[in-house]
């Protein structure tokens, strides 16, 4: 998928647009969706194409919203991030190759010890009630036994 910038630029707030296009990182704790504890999943806020559910979402400490897996592997891929005198794994959709964030190894032990230490701007939240009308329906049966 390819979208120009100037559409994107139309498309996204300034913050979306560097974080997913120039791999910019939003502030800690002053972000949309570190603190966010509602049902429902996190898609690409470039394509749509679902990234993460709020059932593998958890609270790190670090200000950022984080997953210990993503909803479908093939969604993302990894690459190695030498920027800022580090060395990281980045993390990108693979649909619209937006940034998303990082992975660390310092997840819960009990998942695999993964962090996917995501940028909110480059996600959108669908609450489990705005499923169906939003076209992820698929995704409803996840949260079926939850209230």
């Amino acid at each position: 998928m390819h979208i120009d910038n100037e559409r994107l630029r139309h498309k996204l707030t300034p913050i979306q647009f560097e974080v997913t296009q120039h791999a910019a990182t939003e502030p800690p704790f002053r972000n949309e969706y570190w603190n966010n504890h509602q049902d429902g999943i996190y898609v690409d806020v470039v394509s749509g194409v679902p990234l993460f559910s709020s059932l593998d979402k958890y609270d790190a400490g670090c200000g950022w919203p984080s997953f210990t897996r993503p909803l479908n592997p093939a969604a993302v891929y990894e690459q190695k991030d030498l920027s800022h005198g580090m060395v990281r794994v980045e993390v990108r959709s693979q649909d619209a190759g937006s940034h998303l964030g990082h992975i660390f190894d310092d997840g819960p032990a009990a998942t695999g010890g993964v962090r996917y230490c995501i940028n909110s701007a480059s996600l959108r939240f669908v609450p489990k009630e705005d499923l169906e009308k939003e076209g992820y329906e698929e995704y409803l049966p996840l949260f079926h036994s939850r209230p």
